[in-house]
Parts: structure tokens; C-alpha cells; sequence
């Protein structure tokens, strides 16, 4: 029994590519449908809002602009997130750069000893994030046609990423260097670390002279990058194809069923949900494509997919990491973590501040009870919930910002 056991584990992936073969086969009149909507999707929303904003911050990472800020951000890294000054630099370049750029910093601080093994698993966790451009461009504008959500959508997406990282520190485990942990040496020691990762990474800072080598530099590493993101949309693309012709998609999302009804959610979401839960620009596409009176379902699902970032981003990542030590378990489980409190952020901001209702109808119908419960009962558990959950937000960033302040009056 353990040797068939063995066997299946070791000829797993083997079997899953011979069939994948075959499915392309099989099917390749929509395989050939998936790849091109796929490069179209790529070549029209990821490439336009990406591809000037890699080579932008490919050409600030040659300056000091990015170091500077990372020095602003030591004094706070530690007390907030319980992770190194230098990991305020990975920080930073995840928010701006968006995926997969955060990972790599953060395998490159582990490759060169900058971080501690439960560090590092943390940092990926909430430094790998999505990029503005994509969310205000390809999401808000492109996708819902409406700049204020995609500022919405950004907003609640660093929130849902900070909140993270201070959940992830609350419970890390502490190591005897942690607990002896000094402010004021860190900070010494992690502008070193900094320079040292700055010199070897950047070591060429831009000037007139040699704009032009760091340019073709800058954009040869964009270029390298955006293909590698236009691979996995257009393969996620086929295997999304694939999965609906034999069927599996549609059975698979019926496991969603439950919890769409729960939260009273249209089921129509539930297959485009699962092809974001696969693909996140194919499955974020879906979604914000989906016809619905109560466009505030739209942006809080693709709120919750530009949280998590889809099992291809976590291939991504894998595969970048994969010569360090660092686990993924973390990483997902975080990243998931993410998802599901930045659709609560999402929710409670549409539900809360009428100008960004952009609801057919009056957003209170979410109210209205299920059928396994009765209206009167579920609405008091709901508006209670609801207070209980501003009243922690509110303990929590008050919070935060008094231990900032503390550590910076000590400085």
C-alpha cells in the first residue's frame, strides 16, 4: 500500500502533464479562443499599466529614493511588524511594484542572511502584494470603467496587507535575538544591512552618463518580468478552458455554494470566483464582468482575489523561492488571510460611506435575512458584528500608532 502510495506521489505531476496534453489537444478550438483572449488580456490591461511602472521602478532602485524611504519606514518596522529595519525596503517595493517583486527582495534578503527563516516567511507573506497601477488602471478604470474604485479597491488592499503583518508578528515565535532586541542597534545595524543590500543589488547609481545602460538594464528586466506574467495568464487561461469544457469548473464551484449563500451572494459568482481563486487577472476580469444590481458584490470579490492573488501568483512566488528555505505555508495562509480581510474592509467602506455605493439598489437590501434565517434575528447578529468590528479597528490603529509614536519620540 506504501509503495503504491509512492508511486502515485512520484508520477503525480508526470500523469497531470500527459493529460493536459491530451485536453489540448482534445479541445483546441477553445484552447485556441482561451490563449488569444488571454494574450489580449495581457497585451490590454497588464502590459499598458504594468510595463512603465517596472522599468520605473527598476530605474528607482538605481537611485536613493527607495533607500530613503526605507530609512523612514526602520524606526516602525519592528514594533509593527516585528521584522528588521531592511525589511521596510521589501515593503515599499511590494507596494509599488506589485507581484512578484516583493518575493524577490524578500529571497534575496534570506539568500544573503538579512533575515531570520520566521522572518522572511512573514515578509512574503505581506510585502508581496498587487501593484497600484494594475488596481487603479486594469481593475478601476479598465475593468469597472470608475477611478474611485480602483482607489478604493488600492486603499483597502495596503490596509488588508499592513493588517496582516501585524497579525502575522502577534503570533511569530520569538527568537533569544528578537527578545534581547535593542531599537536603537537595530537601527544602526539595519542601515548597514540596507547599504550592503544597496550596494550589491544597485551598485550602479544613474547619472547622464550612464542613463542609458541602466535604461536598457531596467528595461530588459521589465521586459522579462511581464513575460513571465503574460506565460501564466495565458496558461491559466487554457487550463480555465479546459476545466470548462470537461465540466470540472462547474462542479468544483458548487463547493462555494455554502458560503455564497451564507453571506448572500449571487451564485452566478461562484465559477468566476473559482477562476480568480486559479488566475487572479483572468478570474478578477470575470467577476468585475459579471451583470449585477449590487455592484458592491463585483468590487468586494475582486477585492477579496486582489488580496489572496490567485494559486498562479503563488507559483510565481514558488518558484522564486525555491532556492531558499523559506516555506510557503505562511505565505498562503496569509495571503488568503489577506483576501477575506480586505473584502471585509471593502464591504464595510461601501456600506458605510454612501458616495462610494454605486449600487442599482440601496446596498441595505444585504440585510435582508437568508433563507435559513429570520430577517429580524440575522439583521441585529449583522449591525452587531459590525460594531464589534469598528470598535477592534479602532483599538488596533490607535494601537499602532502609539507604539510609532513612542519609538520614534525615543529616537
Amino acid at each position: 500500500m506504501k509503495f503504491i502510495f509512492l508511486s502515485l506521489k512520484r508520477n503525480i505531476l508526470p500523469f497531470i502533464l500527459i493529460l493536459f496534453t491530451i485536453c489540448l489537444v482534445l479541445f483546441s478550438n477553445s484552447n485556441l479562443v482561451a490563449t488569444k483572449n488571454g494574450l489580449k488580456l495581457w497585451a490590454t490591461c497588464v502590459v499598458p499599466s504594468l510595463f512603465p511602472f517596472f522599468v520605473i521602478t527598476n530605474l528607482l532602485s538605481h537611485t536613493k529614493v527607495v533607500s530613503a524611504i526605507g530609512k523612514l519606514l526602520d524606526k516602525c518596522m519592528r514594533p509593527i511588524f516585528n521584522v528588521p529595519g531592511v525589511g521596510g525596503f521589501a515593503f515599499v517595493m511590494g507596494l509599488i511594484s506589485g507581484y512578484p517583486v516583493g518575493a524577490k527582495i524578500v529571497a534575496d534578503f534570506r539568500e544573503k542572511g538579512l533575515v531570520t527563516k520566521d522572518e522572511g516567511e512573514r515578509l512574503l507573506a505581506f510585502t508581496n502584494n498587487s501593484g497600484p497601477l494594475f488596481i487603479l488602471s486594469s481593475v478601476g478604470i479598465a475593468l469597472f470603467g470608475d477611478t474611485k474604485t480602483g482607489l478604493l479597491l488600492l486603499v483597502t488592499h495596503i490596509l488588508s496587507c499592513i493588517t496582516v503583518g501585524i497579525l502575522l508578528a502577534k503570533f511569530s515565535k520569538k527568537s533569544e535575538i528578537e527578545n534581547s532586541y535593542d531599537t536603537k542597534k537595530n537601527f544602526s545595524h539595519s542601515s548597514k544591512l540596507k547599504s550592503k543590500y544597496n550596494s550589491s543589488e544597485s551598485s550602479q547609481d544613474i547619472t547622464l552618463k550612464n542613463l542609458g545602460a541602466v535604461l536598457t538594464t531596467s528595461i530588459n528586466n521589465s521586459i522579462s518580468t511581464i513575460f513571465m506574467i503574460g506565460g501564466f495568464v495565458v496558461i491559466f487561461s487554457v487550463i480555465i478552458a479546459i476545466l470548462n469544457q470537461t465540466s470540472v469548473l462547474d462542479k468544483l464551484s458548487t463547493f462555494l455554494y455554502p458560503i455564497l449563500n451564507l453571506l448572500n451572494i449571487d451564485l452566478e459568482f461562484a465559477k468566476p470566483l473559482l477562476s480568480g481563486i486559479l488566475e487572479l487577472t483572468n478570474g478578477v476580469n470575470l467577476v468585475a464582468n459579471i451583470p449585477s444590481k449590487l455592484i458592491s458584490q463585483n468590487i468586494v470579490l475582486s477585492a477579496f482575489l486582489l488580496g489572496f492573488g490567485g494559486f498562479s501568483v503563488l507559483l510565481q512566488v514558488y518558484s522564486i523561492v525555491s532556492k531558499t528555505d523559506l516555506s510557503m505555508k505562511k505565505y498562503l495562509v496569509g495571503k488568503f488571510l489577506q483576501g477575506i480581510v480586505a473584502g471585509i474592509y471593502t464591504f464595510l467602506a461601501l456600506r458605510f460611506l454612501p458616495f462610494l455605493n454605486l449600487d442599482v439598489v440601496q446596498t441595505s437590501s444585504l440585510l435582508n435575512a437568508s433563507n435559513n434565517f429570520n430577517s429580524a434575528f440575522y439583521s441585529f447578529f449583522y449591525n452587531f458584528g459590525i460594531f464589534v468590528i469598528a470598535i477592534a479597528l479602532v483599538i488596533c490603529i490607535f494601537k499602532v500608532f502609539n507604539n510609532i509614536y513612542k519609538h520614534i519620540k525615543e529616537f
